[in-house]
């Protein structure tokens, strides 16, 4: 990552710089166990899975040991666990900890001369130079990858590995032998690394780092300029992916994942040739990504928990500690002024910030194994190899002292608002990518240093509880008609915040949210425009413990998969209903004013918390429907006394008299005692950002199905179909692969024939295969992610969908028996049908096998001749000895990979099948 020229110029300067001084001797100390005897390097690779890594008992995460590559211990229960699960998820960590140890040691071997570290970071690099091809690029989640799961992790690691290479050869201790080792890892890498595009994720950010790397390895002009200069390249990143506001389109915390890559990449880009900090126009970029997360950092310097976001992480973790440090080591005098103050002052804030306890991240391992949950203390000179390497010898003592205001990201359409020390946020803006929730119009509160309204973020993306904090009742957003928001954008249409009074308005779709942040509360009106009536929710998942005074509570509904105990509020009589609740010495009153009744329930509480937690429900019915609340915090006393609302005037009674509170042609009006309040601030929003390269949509296949003269017998045979219009599975357009690419139809084809009546749309599909691989009813769970396992079988999945309403139904069916039989059906993808609405049967052929369908009619589709339905039809590939599907065929066309599919398929994608008489 750097030059013999600039490592000399560091040697030099460390003695003159105590903080540098003492991060050399911390490093070392951290060194000893290394030097001492050579870590285990997995002789697996690495597995996801739902039950690796995780306590059978309670569910904790068991603790990462390096040391310890067989048994593996639970934090919260002291229990010691074994099994080939567990080491599949602790080698995911020691493969990363051991190329980042190789780093590490080199590092001191360049900057301090240390011969014994020298050597011991070779036989990491000699170690893997003889074991990578050992691993199988096989049965994989996300991309190729030979010694992880996802090729991200592969980027991840052979950005260290080829480090520790680096500055071994920059200081002179890379023998010809070894170099060659890492020239064949870094070119097997390339090939894996360089064949999955991932476009603009935060994962591909790791993947061009990585890649340019390997450019500046090799020295490699056509790969770094691929890397780093093309369309899905670290550039583009930085100025697409990070909006002009600064922050990464899917939320902070893949912000700061996506940055360390970012800044990663940048130090090998600099080798290539390209400096990303010496463009004005990309270092005010980059200072912008590293201000973002400050801006919208909670009061407790955690970043909000948005989108697929983990909770409550401090933003002082060493690992973001070191986004700062070489963030403003790279702009160095180029960033004078506001910008580097703004900076300085934040990093002092973090520095003086409470220690948090330590996380694990793949990207940062410097201190593990955790040994303790204790905080350690919070120190420039206890961070990484990296930060010894790049970060400026001091940072400024005199900065002023971090005091964030209100504030609108324009990109992300994320409302701050700031009011002395309480935090509240409205979520304006884009869905935010794959990692999106459907919670717009969310809001958050934090106020007297309790969390009392928080977005949830996602647990474990292979925990069932994924589906719950992914929807819409999981956050404090509204909904409609009893189900999650469809996904979508949503608008800020007004923010003004220029002193004590602040205001914002998002709307998505039909509703709208106005928050009002005064001195002593939060107003907070939520509005449904509709021509035709629908039922308007607004969850409210407070912190703390209380609830409704004057009323009962009786039993009532709420349907969903993860709520129970459901009641709702019968009160004593009319008027507001006020919920007051405490979090130790703290209380918020929460004043609801609506037309309808307040529902209680429980569910899932914050991801990590193992109880469940009481959220409420207010409920009304309308076209326009209209729920109003007053939310305050009481640390320094309640003022509010009571909350009326009038046509459009909404009146809070306080201790100082009355506020009314309107919208005007020109934003809102507050009218106290001592005058009026006028709050403008309406904007034009910026279109959203596309994450997407910009293709042209795919023409639709068509298909025929033809009318049946009677009912074919759905036994396996094609007894009662007439093959003349049939529906070919057979390109390599067609195929989305694993790790492979398409075998080609002699190995792996299908043809299906399409035929209805009245009642049922029926279907046989034969399919080429040489290898049978069906997954038994009994067989015993994969536990391998949140997808059904029957993906992972010789099967098919079909799609059916209204072309006029986008209604659709899904499907999976799995044959079962050893030669012919019946079929497993289960529903599938987003919209799933049931499974009783499909019948029918298969057998074996002599290279394949047979599947004979009939489908009900869904309750949209009316059968006839000439008409028209959205059809689809997928064939998955099972191998023998693989734990994962290979790949499958797609009618409607392949569209890349496999990965992360599951059993859904895209609406937009289904082909046209027409009824012919």
């Amino acid at each position: 990552m750097v030059t013999a020229e600039q490592l000399a110029a560091r040697r030099a300067e460390i003695p003159g710089a105590p903080d540098l001084a003492a991060l050399l001797a911390h490093l070392t100390e951290r060194a000893a166990p290394l030097l001492a005897r050579l870590p285990p390097v997995p002789a697996a690779k690495a597995l996801l899975s739902t039950d690796g890594g995780v306590c059978p008992d309670d569910g904790a995460a068991l603790s990462f040991d390096p040391w310890s590559p067989a048994e593996h211990r639970c934090p919260r229960c002291g229990r010691r666990f074994t099994g080939e699960r567990h080491d599949g998820q602790w080698a995911r960590y020691q493969h990363l900890w051991l190329a980042e140890r190789a780093a590490h040691l080199a590092t001191l071997a360049a900057l301090d001369d240390n011969a014994a570290a020298a050597t011991r970071a070779t036989e990491v690099l000699q170690a893997y130079a003889r074991s990578y091809w050992q691993y199988p690029n096989r049965d994989n989640v996300l991309g190729p990858s030979r010694l992880f799961f996802s090729t991200y992790l592969e980027s991840i690691w052979i950005g260290n590995y080829l480090a520790a290479a680096g500055l071994l050869r920059a200081c002179g201790r890379l023998d010809d032998a070894v170099a060659r080792g890492v020239n064949q890892v870094a070119d097997e890498a390339a090939n894996l690394i360089g064949e999955f595009d991932e476009g603009f994720s935060n994962r591909q950010t790791w993947n061009n780092m990585a890649l340019t790397a390997i450019a500046a390895w090799f020295e490699d002009e056509d790969l770094a300029k691929r890397a780093i200069e093309g369309p899905t390249g670290l550039l583009e990143h930085l100025l697409r992916g990070f909006g002009r506001d600064g922050m990464w389109y899917e939320g902070e915390n893949y912000h700061l994942f996506a940055l360390r890559g970012l800044l990663t990449g940048a130090a090998w880009a600099r080798l290539a040739g390209v400096d990303i900090f010496a463009e004005p126009k990309l270092a005010a970029r980059v200072r912008a990504a590293l201000l973002a997360p400050a801006r919208t950092a909670l009061p407790d310097f955690s970043f909000p928990a948005r989108k697929d976001s983990r909770f409550g992480v401090s933003l002082a973790q060493p690992a973001y500690l070191e986004l700062w440090e070489i963030g403003l080591g790279n702009l160095g005098r180029r960033e004078a002024g506001g910008g580097r103050r703004e900076l300085e002052s934040w990093l002092g804030a973090l520095y003086q910030a409470p220690a948090p306890a330590l996380e694990l991240f793949e990207s940062y391992l410097h201190d593990a194994p955790i040994a303790s949950r204790l905080p350690p203390p919070v120190s420039r000179t206890t961070l990484s190899w990296w930060a010894l390497l790049f970060m400026a010898p001091e940072v400024s003592s005199d900065a002023p002292a971090w005091s964030p205001g209100s504030l609108l990201l324009e990109s992300q359409g994320l409302a701050v608002l700031r009011t002395g020390g309480r935090y509240a946020t409205l979520e304006c803006g884009p869905y935010g990518g794959g990692h999106g929730h459907p919670d717009r119009l969310h809001l958050t509160l934090h106020a007297d240093g309790v969390h009392w309204l928080a977005d949830p973020g996602t647990g474990s993306y292979v925990s069932p509880d994924l589906f719950w904090y992914r929807s819409t009742l999981a956050h404090n957003a509204p909904r409609t008609d009893g189900a999650s928001q469809p996904r979508g954008d949503a608008v800020c249409e007004a923010f003004d915040a220029p002193d004590e009074w602040a205001w914002v308005r998002g709307r998505y779709g039909e509703l709208s949210r106005t928050v009002v942040s005064g001195p002593a509360y939060l107003l907070d009106v939520v509005e449904l425009g509709s021509r035709t009536e629908h039922l308007l929710e607004l969850p409210w998942h407070f912190e703390g413990t209380g609830d409704v005074g004057r009323g009962t509570w009786q039993a009532a509904d709420l349907a969903d998969e993860f709520v129970s105990r459901v009641e709702r509020f019968v009160p004593d009589g009319p008027g507001p209903v006020m919920l007051e609740l405490g979090a130790g010495p703290r209380a918020i009153k929460a004043f609801l004013v609506f037309e309808g009744e307040l529902l209680r329930a429980e569910g899932p509480g914050r991801p990590g918390d193992a109880k469940r937690e009481t959220f409420y429900v207010a409920r009304t019915q309308g076209r326009a429907a209209r729920l109003v609340a007053v939310l305050e915090p009481s640390g320094a006393g309640p003022t509010v006394r009571v909350v009326r609302v009038q046509g459009g005037v909404r009146e809070v009674e306080t201790v100082q008299g009355v506020h009314r509170h309107a919208a005007t042609a020109l934003g809102w009006e507050i009218t106290t005692a001592a005058g009026r309040v006028r709050l403008a601030g309406g904007r034009v929003p910026e279109p959203p950002f596309e994450p997407l390269l910009g293709l042209d949509q795919p023409t639709p296949a068509v298909g025929a199905a033809l009318r049946a003269a009677a009912p074919p017998r759905l036994d396996g045979s094609l007894d009662g179909f007439d093959p003349s219009e049939p529906l070919r599975l057979e390109l390599e357009d067609q195929y989305r692969r694993g790790e492979e690419p398409y075998p080609g139809p002699d190995d792996f084809s299908a043809v299906a024939y399409a035929a209805w009546d009245d009642d049922t749309l029926y279907l046989a599909v034969e399919v080429a295969k040489a290898d049978l691989c069906l997954r038994p009813a009994d067989a015993p769970p994969l536990r391998l992610d949140n997808e059904p396992d029957d993906i992972h079988s010789d099967g098919v999945q079909l799609y059916l969908g209204d072309p006029a309403s986008g209604a659709a139904v899904g499907y999976l069916v799995v044959p079962e028996g050893a030669q012919r039989g019946p079929v497993r059906v289960r529903g599938a993808g987003d919209w799933p049908g049931a499974a009783a609405d499909v019948r029918g049967g298969w057998s074996r052929l002599a290279r394949g096998y047979r599947v004979t369908l009939g489908i009900a009619w869904p309750v949209w589709q009316r059968a006839h001749v000439g008409g028209r339905l959205r059809f689809d039809l997928l064939v998955n590939e099972m191998l023998p000895g693989r734990v994962r599907r290979a790949g499958q065929l797609v009618w409607s066309g392949g569209n890349g990979w496999v990965w992360l599919r599951g059993d859904r398929q895209d609406r937009e994608r289904f082909g046209v099948l027409e009824l012919v008489g």
